[in-house]
């Protein structure tokens, strides 16, 4: 049973996505009320970098965003595909920006650290069944989509209403959805987005010229209906409110809205210990085996270890099994930590190519279940497997907890000098 539990209070939502009651997806609201994410600017362009091939952008937060070349090239160098060919890479940021221009600038990777917001001159509006790239000029479709038919259908669809020189991408839930209903969302969309040019015409920099749904409507508005069974409300206040928001974004998620009667829903649900669970640096798995999850800012890395588990037959069956259980559970914990960037998975080695092929299969099968983008790259001779997730947001960690005081995030504190040399010279 897939349920999303929903916990308002004071005006917040708080979400949980949970599998036979086990956590997989959770969503907090930010300490700082901030949801920057999609949000749509009028900057200016503060600084060009020519040897980092790189512009500060002033949009008006307390750190410059950032635009690398990449985020800045014509509409013109984009492929069919929405890549950008090698060759266009290699073109001088000063070409694109000069120091002073006004540029309009989408965010979609917010500030962390002593890190600026990353940003794109190529903004996408998302709606529920397309997401509306102004400056595309291509169509893709999602890969969960999988019948060509029903893909060269969709694609035909949003053409023959899409604007010259603007693309789409259509989402998984337009593969159920009535093409009235895709195309409104589509014309929706189109109209937002002259909305934005007619206030950046009028704006001086720096500005918001557009910020996507609150947190709640945006999760709705995400949820392919297949992949929810419930959605599960705890007094007749919250399902009022999460009924008019399904009624007005996403129609087909009203009829799985349910109240069930309690002063603390996700208490009810073991959520709170299963958060708390998830931050910690060893997860056993059922078995007996364990995986470490070390993060860093650049990327993270996961170790899987048969720990207690001995096995019933041989060695290669022993280690095979705690892989494949691996697996599932480090999918579950990508998600629900919202780990992003590259990460780098140590399995324990395996001698046979099938069970090799087996894991890679498993993992591939099981990153489709995530909403956000990931690239499983393959398995190395040391069994090291490299894959990316769409950086998306802040992962779980940065929400509920902050570095410590003492230690500052290293999780280790310095031993007394002095009292330690005092010990050595009394021994």
């Amino acid at each position: 049973m897939r349920e999303m539990l929903i916990k308002i209070k004071n005006k917040e939502a708080f979400i949980a996505m949970t599998n036979d009651r086990q956590l997989i997806e959770v969503f907090l609201p930010r300490q700082d009320h901030q949801n920057l994410f999609g949000n749509i600017y009028l900057g200016k362009v503060e600084n060009v970098l020519p040897g980092m091939q790189a512009a500060f952008i002033n949009i008006g937060l307390e750190k410059n965003s950032f635009l690398y070349v990449e985020d800045a090239l014509a509409p013109s160098s984009i492929n069919g595909q929405g890549k950008l060919p090698s060759a266009d890479r290699t073109r001088p940021i000063n070409e694109l920006v000069k120091p002073g221009q006004q540029v309009m600038v989408q965010l979609f990777k917010e500030p962390a650290g002593t890190k600026g917001a990353r940003v794109t001159m190529y903004p996408s509006l998302p709606g529920r069944f397309v997401v509306l790239l102004p400056m595309g000029d291509y169509i893709a479709v999602s890969r969960r989509i999988e019948a060509e038919e029903q893909r060269e259908q969709l694609k035909e669809l949003v053409r023959s209403e899409l604007p010259e020189h603007m693309g789409a991408i259509i989402r998984t839930v337009a593969g159920s959805a009535p093409p009235q209903a895709i195309l409104a969302d589509l014309h929706r969309l189109i109209k937002e987005w002259h909305r934005i040019q007619g206030r950046a015409a009028k704006a001086t920099s720096p500005a918001l010229l557009y910020s996507d749904f609150d947190m709640l409507k945006r999760v709705i508005r995400d949820t392919n209906a297949d992949d929810i069974d419930k959605i599960v409300v705890a007094n007749a206040e919250d399902y009022e409110e999460v009924s008019d928001i399904c009624e007005s974004i996403a129609p087909g998620l009203r009829d799985a809205l349910i109240i069930r009667e309690s002063n603390d829903l996700f208490g009810d649900y073991d959520i709170y210990s299963q958060m708390e669970r998830a931050l910690h640096r060893k997860i056993w798995l059922k078995s007996g085996g364990y995986i470490i999850i070390d993060q860093t800012e650049a990327l993270t890395a996961i170790d899987v270890n048969t720990g207690k588990y001995i096995g019933e037959n041989d060695l290669a069956s022993t280690v095979f099994k705690t892989n494949m259980e691996a697996v599932v559970e480090i999918a579950r914990q990508l998600r629900l930590r919202n780990i992003g960037g590259i990460v780098i998975i140590d399995f324990i080695d395996m001698d046979d190519p099938e069970d090799k092929q087996k894991l890679l299969d498993e993992l591939n099968e099981r990153m489709k279940e995530d909403r956000v983008r990931i690239t499983v790259m393959g398995m190395t001779q040391l069994g090291l497997v490299e894959l990316t997730r769409k950086k998306v947001g802040h992962d779980l960690s940065s929400v509920i907890e902050k570095e410590c005081p003492y230690c500052g995030g290293k999780g280790k504190t310095p031993v007394d000098i002095m009292e330690m040399l005092q010990k050595s010279r009394d021994s």
